[in-house]
């Protein structure tokens, strides 16, 4: 496959079925797509707090097994390092920091407001997970990024 070709699969997967190509801040429309998602996966099943978790772990599993490979194909495709509108990522990440609510609006917003925060931040290893090549650099830092936010929500949900 030459480099001006596209792999369907990888652009769909990494790009979240587009939501990637959403302005302004790709990462933030992949976030919310991943959060509802979840809101309606977990509100309609009704499920269980240990079922949402478990869903929620699944879910981001699946989406950093083939979030890597997509990545990295679409980045050498792009000829773009780290492209924005790979949010596949994202998605990864908000499932992670989803994985203790309940399904409620005021603790889906609490989750992704803590996702972004920490995505945008990086703090430590976050920083240096994205440095690593292809697909697992972009997969990974968001991974950190979603359990920070997963650990924070947690301390304040224990209050709330």
């Amino acid at each position: 496959m030459t480099t001006k070709s596209k792999t369907l699969w990888a652009w769909a997967a990494a790009t979240f079925l587009g939501a990637g190509f959403g302005k302004p801040g790709p990462g933030t429309w992949g976030s919310v797509a991943a959060a509802l998602i979840w809101f309606a996966v977990v509100h309609f099943a009704h499920l269980s707090t240990a079922q949402t978790a478990i869903i929620s772990i699944i879910g981001a599993v699946l989406a950093l097994l083939i979030g890597i490979p997509a990545a990295t194909i679409v980045e050498r495709e792009s000829g773009r390092e780290d492209p924005g509108y790979v949010v596949l990522d994202e998605v990864c990440g908000q499932w992670i920091a989803l994985a203790a609510a309940p399904a409620d609006w005021a603790h889906v917003l609490l989750a992704l407001l803590l996702f972004r925060l920490f995505d945008i931040l990086k703090p430590w290893p976050a920083r240096q997970l994205e440095q690593l090549p292809g697909g697992g650099g972009i997969m990974l830092d968001d991974v950190a990024a979603g359990i920070y936010a997963l650990l924070v929500f947690l301390l304040i949900h224990h209050w709330w």
